[in-house]
């Protein structure tokens, strides 16, 4: 590593360890500040659809994949109506996120990596060699994240999607007979949780509000589903201010992950494009660190990769999000899909 530029990253997330693991194996130093502490619960569907072989190549992932389950089809749930199934062109793994950004942390560590917990770093300090992958960013917002994680829950597929009005909820078959329950709900102020660490509010204010959320969003088949499981109260999690609108890239930083943009989460492809915006960051910052360019450089080179990459990916999920939030466009969905008009491999490609 002689020679070589540090690199810092603001964020201990998905983009941010797997950018330092990376980068320190290619020799270059690199030091990531984190505001929490591992493990933790977050807010997360789960399961990674899209994530290409280049990706997990590029950054060493196959190893804290491996035993990641497979899953090959969802099941769409309209309401308390009947499933409709869909084959996934391409498994998508089912991993804890409790459990994968540990394993990151604690092989970044492992190859020589500086890792800072309960640090936090000042949004207007923006010196050379730093990276943002310190999640989304704040705004105002009409829409809420919940998630748990059950016990002795049956699910028909691995992955299942249930919608409601201006509502959905993914489950997620976990390796060791778990199942991650994730929703987005539109907030409704009188049932409104603290968003934060998992343990802010009491095992049964927390299940109270799922539910409260579940059945006043027309869901409550899956409210009498959830109640025969048992749920895990250290993973509950609450997160607001969730904004699917901007692709943040800026001329002077380089952002990444959810401190890009946060793509709506019925695609499942938020973990996958947090770790594909970490391998196209890699090569530009690997040859800042090698002397081979300027800082402004590696940062317009990373934001054109980025943009290019994303930019009609993340227009498509959010002009589709409607069909999955709204009841009178789900009917349409709910037609055209019991009917097999529904071109879901397209869809899929386009969103992936």
């Amino acid at each position: 590593m002689i020679g070589r530029r540090p690199i810092e990253i603001v964020g201990g997330g998905l983009a941010g360890l797997s950018l330092g693991l990376a980068l320190q194996r290619q020799g270059t130093p690199t030091t990531i500040h984190d505001a929490g502490t591992y493990p933790r619960h977050r807010v997360c569907g789960e399961f990674i659809a899209g994530l290409d072989d280049a990706t997990i190549e590029s950054l060493g992932l196959a190893p804290l994949l491996a035993d990641a389950l497979r899953h090959h089809e969802v099941a769409w749930y309209f309401g308390s109506g009947s499933a409709h199934r869909h084959h996934l062109p391409a498994p998508a793994y089912g991993v804890s996120r409790h459990v994968l950004d540990a394993r990151l942390a604690d092989a970044f560590v492992a190859q020589g990596g500086t890792l800072r917990t309960s640090s936090r770093v000042a949004e207007h300090d923006v010196p050379e060699a730093r990276v943002w992958a310190n999640g989304r960013r704040p705004g105002g917002s009409h829409w809420l994240g919940l998630k748990v994680h059950a016990r002795g829950l049956r699910l028909e597929t691995g992955l299942e999607v249930h919608l409601g009005d201006h509502a959905y909820v993914g489950l997620a078959r976990l390796p060791g007979d778990e199942v991650n329950v994730c929703g987005l709900f539109r907030r409704l102020p009188p049932l409104e949780p603290r968003p934060g660490t998992p343990l802010t509010t009491p095992a049964p204010l927390r299940r109270t509000v799922l539910f409260e959320y579940l059945q006043r969003t027309g869901l409550g088949a899956l409210t009498r589903h959830l109640a025969d499981a048992t749920l895990e109260p250290a993973s509950f999690c609450a997160v607001a201010a969730l904004d699917f609108q901007r692709l943040a890239c800026a001329d002077d930083t380089i952002r990444l992950g959810d401190a890009l943009t946060m793509i709506p989460p019925f695609t499942g492809h938020g973990m996958a494009m947090a770790f594909q915006s970490a391998a196209l960051a890699l090569r530009p910052l690997l040859a800042y660190s090698r002397g081979q360019s300027t800082w402004p450089e590696a940062v317009r080179a990373t934001n054109s990769v980025l943009r290019g990459r994303f930019r009609l990916r993340h227009a498509s999920a959010n002009t589709l999000h409607r069909f999955v939030l709204e009841p009178r466009r789900q009917r349409w969905f709910a037609v055209l899909s019991r009917a097999r008009l529904l071109p879901f491999r397209r869809l899929y490609a386009l969103l992936h």
